[in-house]
């Protein structure tokens, strides 16, 4: 096999190297954050989605830089025209990057194609591992575990107008985002109102685990926004138990109360901290007796007292990092955006904790 090699982009000149120095300080968090990833490891595990791994035809841009480049995308919520702008424009991206200061950074194009890689060749293992990397590194940088894990899921608005949607349909013409459906997520009281009725929302919706004393999101699940939530408990839970996690609990809201998920919690031999209906301990049956000293045990009490952590992160993601509406069209492009919106939010969490660095603590621009 031959060498791999990638394109030059001139970051070792003097010139670039002094200017760095002077303008993106050291506790910066791109600079802390670079220290505390092993991006050696992450590309070993990107190259097989180019031909040859980088060993044949043009040389490609590193897939290092384009990981990194979409994780700027996904930290400062910026879509990929806005990212490429950013890196031209911000010397602490190109100091991120590798990218010599006369240089340009990879287009959005390039971006475009790198994700396009990621959908064909890597897929969802190849998030899923991503992921996992980042609790793992989180962990060995200091970012101690807990026993008690928090599942929960949030919505996300697909990319389209509904009304026109609606009108396309009506024309025989298929709808513009095949793989979002209408889904109920909580209930709203409208203005005037005195009942609260279900609030529905066209879309996706992201299944997530979090480890509630590391606030790291550990497992993630993408579906449609008509999708039971209590139904992808399950694939969570064997994800998070595969990276030999130190959980104990786990902890969800009454959406996710299903007698298998209890009994799936209960082989695995961990606790059941899942808000309970109140038939369960309200029914006139021997049976209840069990559900009431579920409510009266420690490790249930435990789990209710950290749910309000996750509700606490999707705001976050959704707030500052563009979970609310899908960048992208179709299940796949969700799917990406919510596994790179958890990566982000992880490394986030980590270089704020391990080091004091804010990602809001602002960027070096050009002049």
């Amino acid at each position: 096999m031959g060498k791999v090699r990638f394109k030059e982009l001139g970051i070792g000149s003097f010139f670039g190297s002094y200017v760095y120095e002077q303008a993106v300080p050291e506790g910066h968090f791109l600079r802390q954050l670079d220290k505390l990833v092993n991006w050696d490891e992450i590309r070993e595990r990107l190259l097989p989605l180019y031909l040859g791994g980088a060993t044949t035809g043009c040389p490609p841009y590193d897939p290092v830089l384009m990981f990194k480049t979409e994780l700027l995308a996904y930290l400062y919520n910026l879509s990929e025209r806005q990212v490429e702008r950013f890196v031209n424009d911000s010397l602490s991206a190109k100091w991120f990057l590798g990218v010599a200061v006369d240089k340009r950074g990879p287009d959005h194009t390039s971006l475009t194609k790198f994700k396009n890689r990621v959908k064909k060749n890597g897929g969802e293992d190849l998030l899923k591992h991503l992921l996992a990397t980042t609790v793992r590194t989180a962990n060995e940088q200091g970012l101690e575990l807990g026993e008690v894990q928090v599942v929960d899921s949030t919505h996300t608005l697909a990319d389209v107008n509904v009304t026109k949607d609606d009108q396309r349909r009506k024309e025989g013409k298929p709808r513009r985002d095949g793989g979002a459906r209408w889904g109920a997520k909580g209930k709203r009281r409208k203005r005037g109102a005195k009942k609260t009725r279900p609030w529905y929302f066209y879309g996706y919706k992201a299944h997530m685990s979090m480890n509630a004393k590391a606030q790291l999101i550990t497992s993630v699940s993408i579906t449609p926004g008509s999708a039971h939530d209590g139904k992808q408990f399950p694939d969570l839970v064997e994800t998070d138990l595969q990276q030999e996690l130190p959980i104990s609990i786990y902890s969800a809201d009454r959406g996710y109360d299903d007698g298998e998920n209890h009994y799936l919690l209960e082989i695995r031999g961990l606790h059941s901290a899942i808000i309970l209906n109140r038939y369960r301990t309200e029914k006139k049956d021997k049976n209840k007796q069990k559900w009431i000293d579920l409510t009266n045990s420690p490790q249930y009490q435990a789990g209710k007292r950290e749910r309000y952590k996750i509700e606490r992160k999707f705001g976050e993601a959704k707030q500052n990092h563009g979970l609310d509406r899908c960048r992208y069209v179709g299940r796949e492009g969700y799917m990406i955006q919510a596994y790179m919106t958890a990566i982000a939010l992880n490394l986030k969490r980590m270089v704020k904790v391990v080091t004091g660095a804010s990602l809001r603590g602002g960027s070096t621009v050009m002049a």
